[in-house]
């Protein structure tokens, strides 16, 4: 079954595979889903037209105002404050100012949580998107695909956005970690070749990390299976031969 949009800006702590105990915090239109991308395998299935008037994102004081009372009045333990959500969080068209002001928020409450964001990519050559990320402690962005073509099958792009574009603005991130997520079938992205492809831009970013996932909760393509262990640590492997620090996330 198909994951619903998060129900409002603040959800968790949740127990994250890849952080541990993080506080999410959802930037998206309340009850719809609103992302760069409209992948195959997501698990709050296909992407709608992506809102184009600015009202319909959570202002940045009702934000604030939302991590401040739960960073005051909730006392459960979490490492990261973890901007994702039901879609892309950087699609906020005031990223910048509410990352500025969870860093005060974090400062002041929880001095010793780190703050993460999980991202696609796809805004890393808007000025604000990347001064938003040079804040943060963890930048976690995506890239599923290692060859224009691949891109566009698997990814399915909403907005004007090329491949090469989205390397290049992760190479010059610094300390980033990549994920992907790679599936099997007609419609998936591991053919050996295409893997080759991408592990090529992988060594070409040089990431802290690459967190290799396969599909592991719902997804809305009937075209795409997960894939096998194996073939998830044959990729990690790969990556550490070629000097890149790689970690396998297995179904379950």
């Amino acid at each position: 079954m198909l994951l619903s949009p998060k129900p409002g800006i603040i959800y968790g702590p949740v127990a994250s595979r890849r952080l541990g105990s993080s506080l999410g915090i959802n930037l998206l239109p309340r009850g719809q889903k609103a992302c760069t991308f409209d992948c195959a395998y997501c698990q709050y299935g296909w992407t709608p037209r992506l809102p184009s008037a600015a009202d319909a994102f959570p202002t940045v004081d009702v934000v604030l105002a939302a991590v401040e009372e739960t960073l005051r009045s909730n006392t459960a333990p979490f490492a990261f404050l973890t901007f994702s959500g039901h879609g892309e969080p950087t699609t906020h068209p005031r990223f910048l100012s509410i990352v500025e002001g969870v860093r005060v928020l974090r400062d002041r409450y929880r001095p010793t949580a780190k703050i993460a964001v999980l991202s696609n990519s796809t805004r890393l050559t808007q000025p604000s998107v990347r001064e938003a990320l040079d804040l943060v402690d963890a930048r976690i962005m995506k890239l599923d695909a290692g060859t224009e073509a691949m891109f566009q099958r698997y990814c399915r792009p909403l907005e004007p956005v090329a491949l090469d574009d989205i390397v290049g603005g992760l190479a010059s991130l610094r300390d980033v970690t990549l994920q992907a997520l790679f599936a099997a079938g007609p419609g998936g992205n591991a053919d050996p070749a295409h893997v080759a492809a991408w592990a090529g831009k992988v060594v070409a970013i040089r990431p802290i990390d690459v967190q290799i996932h396969t599909l592991d909760r719902s997804w809305p393509s009937a075209e795409i299976a997960p894939l096998d262990a194996l073939a998830l640590h044959a990729m990690a492997q790969r990556l550490r031969e070629s000097g890149c620090a790689a970690t396998v996330y297995s179904r379950g």
